[in-house]
């Protein structure tokens, strides 16, 4: 298997000339700031939506819709969601870029993962706005 791995071909080669083809090391840095950012985000609104729900816990529908229908409420629910299905992206790409090593397959799983992370993420937010509208 270790045969296969470009970086394990050479034999004597350098790093730096083992490392040459396998990519820039510029994109992996975005991701790995957008995890923190997204975390951070998820952490204040996580906490918004925790005191919300103790504050506001044993209302009815009614309420529930009317607490919704405020607009600080309604953007702050829609920014939780972008941030979480985004982190959750960001993650799964992760996990399918380190463990998958079938280029097609790799290619597949993530669009795939993408799609349907997104359409999630549209149906909450769909279904927020239907609620406070």
């Amino acid at each position: 298997m270790s045969s296969l791995l470009k970086w394990h071909k050479g034999g004597l080669k350098s790093p730096l000339s083992r490392a040459h083809g396998l990519g820039s090391a510029k994109s992996g840095l975005d991701h790995w700031i957008m995890q923190r950012v997204t975390a951070v985000g998820n952490l204040i609104l996580g906490l918004w939506l925790l005191w919300s729900m103790i504050a506001h816990a044993g209302m009815n529908y009614t309420e529930a819709v009317l607490w919704i229908s405020e607009p600080l409420n309604a953007v702050c629910m829609i920014l939780f969601v972008i941030s979480s299905f985004y982190h959750a992206v960001l993650g799964a790409q992760v996990i399918v870029e380190d463990y998958i090593h079938n280029e097609g397959f790799k290619l597949f799983k993530l669009l795939g993962q993408r799609l349907v992370f997104f359409a999630m993420g549209v149906a909450c937010i769909f279904s927020v706005l239907q609620v406070a509208l």
